[in-house]
Formats: structure tokens, C-alpha cells, sequence
């Protein structure tokens, strides 16, 4: 008698990166999250309450999503001149191209 195997697939969830539009897995990507006031936070682990986007890990993709306005866009707010200075300050110290 002949047991057939299933091979499962685990699913993994894709976002879209709204600087540069590519799709990839969720943990590649920098997830940011609205919270209280239309302040914007890194959300590291992915599960904080609030709307959320995404940003590849590479500076360009922050410098375009910050400069652009396509992150408040996303997000539904309006950043605050200190809040998007610190999302500045981080994007600028990814290591990547």
C-alpha cells in the first residue's frame, strides 16, 4: 500500500515596500505603524496596534518614502518635524545599498 506525502507549504505573507512598490516577505521588510497624535514608530515586531506600512531595508527606499510624503500617504497622518527626522535618522543608518 502506497502512503502518499503531503508536502505542506508554510505561507508566508508578502507587503509592498511604498517607496519603490516591490513585493516581498512581511519580515523583510520595515514595518511602521501609526499610533496616538499621527505619530509614526518602527514596529519591530510586527504586531502593534495602529496602521501600518512597509519600507525595504535600504536607504533609498526611506529617502523616497519620507521625501515623497508617500509614507504620511500610507499611513493617513501628517509627520511631525521631530517624529520624520527620527524615521530619517534610521533609515539613514540601514546598512544597505
Amino acid at each position: 500500500m502506497k502512503t502518499k506525502t503531503k508536502s505542506i507549504s508554510k505561507h508566508t505573507p508578502q507587503r509592498t515596500c511604498v517607496a519603490c512598490r516591490t513585493v516581498s516577505d512581511k519580515r523583510e521588510l520595515v514595518r511602521l505603524v501609526r499610533v496616538e497624535d499621527g505619530i509614526a514608530e518602527i514596529d519591530d515586531s510586527g504586531r502593534k496596534n495602529g496602521r501600518g506600512a512597509y519600507l525595504c531595508r535600504r536607504q533609498k527606499c526611506w529617502q523616497e518614502g519620507l521625501k515623497g510624503g508617500r509614507l504620511e500617504r500610507a499611513l493617513r497622518t501628517t509627520l511631525k518635524p521631530e517624529n520624520k527626522k527620527r524615521l530619517v535618522e534610521y533609515g539613514s543608518s540601514i546598512q544597505g545599498d
